[in-house]
């Protein structure tokens, strides 16, 4: 069968690819930025890649007519203020385009919603069923609430919680319940479910097989990890100060933790349903769930990582707007030093960043994460979702990666942190020499005056790194 997937280069969708073409179907992957999108090469060949912007009613000419059915895994919970809007708006332009294929089934995520009074990101997900159920095929709705993977937005902000406080002063939330669901049950659920006429135009809340409080979670993943936590519950924490102490303690961008907060103070229940028994899935519990995911980080298997959308820094934009590095009106800082052996230093710059620091003035480098995250940015929290392996549209720290070719020697970064203009920091192996260059395009007097107030340490930090990079010697 001819299968549209939406959503490809996201958290979900990465992880469902190689599931629907084991099964035989021929897939359409749709990219809002096709640079960044990096299937495997086993895949390649097997799936068919389109660029579309669901907002952008002219690029959905590009979907096949003679499609069978189409997986709708699109959202944009904090790129922007007026989310809402623009997500029923996408949904309308997927609803109009889909209408005019052979399409009969589509299958569309969202949220669990059991409550009269929801947040305004559950609320959103619900007005784009109503759009996405008003098409002339049928609809099929799964909706989840806490999803527990390797590198999924939930598992990583417990993971946070949980190792960086052994005592938590939380807000009342807490304990509020939820069904949390394991990401393999979750693509269970999806892959399953495709043309299963018993599920057409319903929906289906999934979970795990446990309901637990917010504070039950954390304390299970705790014990676990084999650490002592102590939890206390304060009633007079006001969501915007929740909503501070989510970003401040965790990789979560700000948008991203008010979104959350104003969901966790709803119960994410699983109303009762027959689908288990339709599709012969029995989920699993919350503590495999997690055990699955420490399989998969300790291994290095992480498929997908939220941290890699760009919902992780409230950044909208297309890798490729940024790919070709400005020199007019900008300010260059570039050095050039020989290095020993070339596979060394390339192993050096692949591995940079994360765990593995920046090689010269970490303490720095954690300094200027720390002042970013007091103005609103991503910090460092986010890291690196693999230790060895970098792609397009990776996040790395307070960059993004936006050019990595290992066999060129190139490795291309845009600034991601709270900035009064635009960076970039490019690693190329020239002949015999690494060049490494941070180019600057300043906005306006305050960001001349950012250079300037930054150039000295540049000149400590960027030499250093230089000469770490250049050495012969392996990472650790």
């Amino acid at each position: 069968m001819k299968v549209l997937l939406t959503g490809a280069t996201g958290y979900i969708g990465k992880r469902l690819l190689p599931v629907l073409v084991e099964h035989g179907h021929e897939v359409i992957c749709c990219v809002r930025d096709i640079n960044r999108f990096n299937p495997p090469s086993s895949l390649k060949s097997k799936i068919k890649i389109i660029q579309i912007d669901l907002l952008d009613e002219d690029s959905l000419s590009k979907i096949p007519l003679d499609i069978d059915a189409a997986y709708y895994l699109v959202h944009s919970m904090s790129a922007s203020s007026n989310y809402k809007s623009l997500e029923q708006k996408s949904a309308i332009n997927f609803k109009n385009v889909i209408n005019k294929t052979t399409v009969e089934h589509v299958v569309y995520l969202s949220g669990i919603i059991n409550e009269i009074e929801l947040s305004e990101h559950l609320e959103s997900r619900k007005i784009v069923e109503f759009e996405l159920g008003a098409g002339n095929y049928s609809l099929t709705t799964l909706r989840a609430g806490i999803i527990i993977g390797s590198g999924s937005a939930s598992f990583e902000i417990i993971r946070d919680l949980v190792e960086k406080l052994p005592v938590m002063v939380t807000p009342k939330w807490l304990n509020t319940k939820c069904q949390p669901i394991g990401i393999s049950d979750v693509i269970k659920f999806l892959s399953k479910i495709l043309l299963n006429k018993a599920t057409y135009n319903q929906n289906f809340d999934i979970g795990g097989m446990d309901i637990l409080t917010y504070k039950a979670m954390l304390l299970e993943f705790a014990n676990s990890r084999n650490l002592k936590r102590k939890i206390y519950t304060v009633p007079i924490m006001t969501p915007k100060l929740s909503s501070y102490w989510l970003y401040f303690v965790t990789s979560t961008s700000y948008k991203l933790a008010v979104a959350l907060v104003h969901s966790m103070k709803i119960e994410v229940i699983c109303r009762p349903n027959n689908l288990n028994e339709i599709l012969n899935i029995t989920p699993i519990s919350y503590h495999k769930s997690l055990t699955n995911a420490f399989d998969k980080i300790e291994n290095n298997q992480i498929v997908s990582s939220w941290k890699d959308a760009y919902i992780s820094s409230g950044i909208n934009s297309h890798v490729s707007e940024f790919i070709k590095v400005p020199t007019f009106g900008c300010f260059i800082d570039q050095r050039k030093l020989a290095f020993k052996k070339r596979v060394d230093c390339i192993d050096k710059i692949w591995k940079i960043g994360g765990q593995n620091g920046w090689y010269y003035g970490n303490i720095l480098w954690r300094i200027r994460g720390f002042m970013d995250k007091l103005f609103g940015g991503v910090g460092l929290r986010r890291g690196r979702t693999n230790p060895d392996t970098l792609q397009v549209g990776d996040a790395l720290d307070f960059w993004r990666v936006l050019y990595a070719d290992k066999k060129e020697g190139r490795l291309l970064l845009f600034a991601e942190m709270k900035l009064p203009g635009e960076a970039w920091l490019e690693f190329k192996i020239v002949g015999e020499q690494l060049e490494q260059t941070a180019t600057f395009r300043p906005l306006g007097l305050l960001g001349r005056l950012y250079w300037y107030t930054v150039l000295p340490f540049h000149g400590i930090i960027f030499k250093g790194m230089l000469k770490k990079l250049t050495k012969a010697e392996h990472c650790v």
